[in-house]
């Protein structure tokens, strides 16, 4: 299946929402230009990156939700991925850089904002996996520009 990448976003001071960058470093050990204030819940190797689609938001908003583009911590918003096909272990190759799914981010107060009364658990995997965001470790280091393909496998 063959997407593309709708934005990049990198918070150097972490928090949330995260603005939008044109392109993106990622190593191992995450994305250069992108702090996590709380390393128990984010970041590290298992957590590298934080990926989240483009339609799932305007399903979100069309139920009402504020939610939009880097409001939620993402770090690479995607566009026409089938985020239900997703699961630990899928692999999402870039040009140069390639990723590999270990887990849901379970979502937390810091991202309430973007949520009709606050209710972050809409993107929860125990409540709506096919909305949720997910985490991945880095499989092969690379930059990332908006627009550019991925393949999901």
């Amino acid at each position: 299946m063959k997407g593309s990448i709708a934005g990049l976003f990198a918070a150097p001071k972490g928090g949330v929402p995260k603005p939008l960058v044109q392109s993106l470093q990622v190593t191992v050990d995450g994305c250069v230009g992108d702090f996590q204030r709380d390393k128990k819940y984010h970041g590290g190797p298992q957590r590298a990156v934080c990926l989240f689609s483009e339609e799932v938001i305007a399903i979100l908003q069309a139920e009402g939700h504020p939610v939009y583009p880097g409001s939620v911590g993402e770090n690479i918003l995607l566009r026409e991925v089938d985020w239900k096909m997703i699961a630990i272990g899928s692999k999402f190759h870039f040009d140069q850089l390639v990723l590999e799914v270990t887990s849901d981010a379970p979502p937390c107060k810091t991202i309430g904002e973007s949520f009709t009364d606050g209710c972050f658990t809409t993107i929860a995997a125990k409540v709506a996996p096919n909305l949720t965001r997910w985490y991945a470790k880095v499989i092969n280091e690379g930059q990332v520009r908006i627009g550019e393909n991925v393949v999901l496998n």
